[in-house]
């Protein structure tokens, strides 16, 4: 018998990747307590929440801006499917929370997608999820971006239609009629 079929079958582990960036990250140390290309490793029943209080915060940054917890992440798996998602939640009452382009008040919560834009104040994460088998562990992996990650990744929110919402407009005939200025 060879040793490699004797060998355990190693699980591959979800990863969550987020590279971080602040304007003011270099100055005023907002980032020191995050360390960072180190991979974290998470047990999946772990609500991980960010803000700015050690004491709750798995992840914490130096600012006063930032809510005492900003917003947390919970891992999930769907209904009738192997693979594991991640769930984020608002958890600041003075801040919304942008995802992508949809922006979650308060206690608001959605899908994580498996790659996205989170901002809130003049922070921006650009965050991607690395696909994994375990369902007793994830990990967090964190990397520091010195230029704005909107601009870099073409993330640039989309102008919202008149009409309110993207879906209601394509019911509804909305296009822009020429006017003559006689017609005034």
């Amino acid at each position: 018998m060879s040793s490699f079929e004797d060998a355990d079958t190693e699980e591959t582990v979800t990863c969550l990747q987020m590279t971080l960036y602040h304007p003011g990250h270099q100055q005023s140390g907002i980032f020191q307590s995050i360390r960072f290309f180190n991979r974290e490793k998470r047990h999946t029943s772990e609500v991980v929440k960010f803000g700015r209080n050690s004491n709750i915060c798995h992840y914490t940054f130096q600012d006063k801006q930032v809510s005492r917890v900003q917003f947390s992440l919970q891992l999930f798996r769907k209904f009738d499917s192997s693979v594991v998602s991640f769930e984020i939640k608002n958890m600041s009452k003075k801040t919304n929370l942008i995802v992508d382009n949809r922006e979650l008040g308060y206690l608001n919560k959605m899908d994580l997608p498996d790659r996205c834009m989170i901002r809130f104040g003049n922070y921006q994460f650009l965050v991607e999820k690395e696909d994994g088998q375990s369902l007793e562990f994830f990990e967090i992996q964190f990397f520091l971006s010195k230029r704005p990650l909107v601009q870099e990744n073409n993330w640039l929110p989309q102008p919202m239609p008149e009409c309110g919402s993207y879906s209601s407009c394509s019911t509804q005939n909305n296009s822009p009629m020429e006017v003559g200025e006689n017609d005034w």
